[in-house]
């Protein structure tokens, strides 16, 4: 089975109920999970407002799609989407919406953690938080 991969990492928000609606997953599967990851009020012990998202677009986008690959080696996935957000994300608004599809939960929970936990370690997005004011 070939893998299923859509990312996009854009300043636009993520509109988490069209991004449902538009999943696909063929007969076979069994699970389809989702996470978003929302702005804290609280950076630390400070009180924040929104965080600024920068990235190195080519390069975020190269190492999205190894981490991919290595999801596609280590799990049954038939699909994996991915909206990270940059520019100013307010609190309460997602900046990360993640979308997994596999025949069971237990694969598609750990890729799905999986994914996030490497993310943060290779992906050239940084975070600059904005203080409340």
């Amino acid at each position: 089975m070939i893998m299923r991969r859509e990312l996009t990492i854009s300043p636009d928000p993520i509109d988490e109920a069209n991004l449902v609606s538009a999943r696909t997953m063929s007969e076979a599967m069994g699970a389809g999970i989702t996470f978003s990851g929302v702005v804290r009020g609280a950076e630390g012990e400070d009180s924040i407002s929104a965080i600024k998202y920068e990235a190195f677009q080519e390069m975020a986008e190269h190492q999205f799609n190894k981490l991919f690959d290595e999801i596609e080696s280590r799990w049954p996935i038939e699909s994996v989407r991915l909206v990270h957000r940059t520019g100013v994300v307010n609190v309460n608004e997602p900046s990360l919406w993640v979308e997994i599809v596999s025949p069971h939960r237990a694969e598609a929970f750990a890729a799905c953690q999986w994914l996030i936990d490497e993310m943060k370690k290779v992906v050239p997005i940084w975070k600059r938080p904005i203080a409340a004011l």
